[in-house]
C-alpha cells in the first residue's frame, strides 16, 4: 500500500524538530491545491501519513515546511526577513502503490532532503 510520509530534523539544535507546520498541495498546472496541513510531534513527524491507501495518488505535489516560524518559537534569533521564511519542496509521485518519504533537514541558512524509505 502506497504512502507519502514526512519528518523534519533541525540539525543546528541535533533535534527533532518538534511544532513545525507543514502544507500539503497538489499541483494542476499553474493551479495549486490546498490537501491538508499538519503540525510535527515531539519525534519530528506527523501522527499519520500525509496520503495513504485510498487517498493515495499520482501527480504533481508540494510540501511548504513554515521553517523561520518553527525556528523563532524555538528560540532561534532571525532576522526581519529571514533567510529561509518557508520551504517549499516540489516532487512527483508516480507510483502510487509505493512509499514516498520526504524528509527536510533544517537549519536557519541551509536544509536538505532527499526521497527517503
Amino acid at each position: 500500500m502506497g504512502r507519502l510520509t514526512t519528518h523534519v530534523l533541525d540539525t543546528a539544535s541535533g533535534r527533532p524538530a518538534a511544532g513545525l507546520a507543514i502544507d500539503l498541495y497538489q499541483l494542476d498546472g499553474d493551479r495549486r491545491t490546498h490537501l491538508q496541513s499538519v503540525t510535527t510531534n515531539e519525534d519530528g513527524r506527523v501522527d499519520a501519513p500525509l496520503m495513504e491507501g485510498g487517498s493515495m495518488q499520482t501527480g504533481r505535489f508540494q510540501l511548504v515546511f513554515h521553517a523561520a516560524a518553527y525556528l523563532r518559537a524555538s528560540g532561534v534569533t532571525l532576522p526581519e526577513t529571514p533567510f529561509l521564511d518557508e520551504i517549499v519542496i516540489a516532487f512527483g509521485i508516480d507510483r502510487a502503490d509505493q512509499h514516498y518519504h520526504v524528509p527536510l533537514l533544517l537549519s536557519p541558512y541551509g536544509y536538505s532532503t532527499y526521497r527517503g524509505s
